[in-house]
């Protein structure tokens, strides 16, 4: 007989309620609209790495297969442009093939945008949610090169390839694992700079390298360009992602376009663009930053759980 009972426990189910009745007071309290966008559009996500759920059969979908969205990011910044003002959103989010532990394909995310506000104005904001959220704690922000000298001893902006590779290998071993300068940061950053930034409490690392910018602005600094995003990590997990958008409609096109040349070269079907995110683009979109934030591991957080299946009432097994 299949298992009809809640994963999550009663006591658990209304911690959730409590995060998310603290979360609405934090935004109401600083005049921030929350509205509601669709999760099944026309238009996935094109990032290589990410690959949403597709929906092909069904009446509606005689035209072309709909996609649940990986996060509500496109629909609301043609909010933004079309003037709302500051906007949240909680709902559920989607990725295929993200499942275990610490994911589930199906969770829960929190977003939101502010306009007139960069990355560090943001940071600040998001570290006083997550305090309002789990209780006062110290936070502190590393540049992203800061966070591997510090932790590693390496330039991430200056070190070889060669010298990224040997470190890389030092750290963990990537069998037959090729690629650029990327990946080798990639490995780097999960198995020699997370560590270390599971002994700093509440902390973002930020400014990473322009060849990951992906939604984010650039900039120079030292003489380097870099994409104006960062990350949100508490204890060593990593809970939120965000940006300083970018808003120029033709870079974006470019920058979707090279993702679709890499999902071609890694054998991945081309995504069809989104045009009416570009169109928004064009039409202009506030200076603004924006953050995805992972409520189901926050409640991880918040209550000591390490298995995300336990806190949801019903997982992707249950489901």
């Amino acid at each position: 007989m299949s298992d009809w009972r809640p994963g999550a426990t009663l006591a658990q189910l209304r911690q959730r309620a409590a995060l998310l009745a603290t979360i609405r007071d934090f935004f109401a309290a600083r005049g921030v609209l929350e509205v509601e966008t669709p999760l099944l559009c026309s238009r996935g996500i094109t990032d290589p790495a990410i690959e949403p759920l597709v929906v092909r059969e069904g009446q509606s979908l005689a035209a072309a297969p709909r996609y649940l969205q990986t996060s509500p990011e496109y629909a609301m910044k043609r909010l933004l442009a079309a003037g709302s003002g500051p906007i949240y959103q909680i709902c559920k989010a989607f990725r295929d093939g993200e499942a275990g532990h610490r994911h589930n394909p199906e969770f829960t995310l929190l977003e939101w945008y502010r306009p007139g506000m960069d990355h560090h104005g943001l940071m600040a904001e998001v570290a006083a949610l997550v305090c309002s959220c789990l209780g006062a704690r110290p936070w502190q922000a590393f540049s992203y090169r800061e966070a591997f000298q510090r932790s590693l001893q390496l330039d991430p902006f200056t070190a070889e390839i060669a010298e990224l590779q040997r470190a890389a290998r030092q750290l963990t071993d990537p069998g037959t694992l090729t690629g650029g300068r990327d990946l080798w940061l990639d490995l780097l950053l999960t198995h020699g700079v997370e560590p270390w930034l599971a002994g700093q409490g509440l902390c973002f690392l930020y400014d990473y390298p322009a060849s990951q910018a992906a939604l984010s602005r650039l900039a120079q600094r030292d003489g380097h360009r870099v994409g104006e995003r960062f990350e949100l990590y508490i204890d060593g997990v990593e809970v939120a992602n965000g940006y300083h958008e970018l808003a120029d409609a033709a870079e974006q096109r470019a920058r979707f376009e090279a993702d679709n040349r890499q999902r071609e070269a890694r054998g991945q079907s081309p995504r069809p663009l989104d045009e009416a995110l570009l169109a928004a683009l064009a039409h202009g979109l506030p200076a603004a930053s924006g953050v995805a934030l992972g409520l189901d591991r926050l409640l991880m957080l918040a209550s000591g759980e390490t298995d995300i299946r336990r806190l949801l009432a019903f997982s992707w097994e249950r489901s």
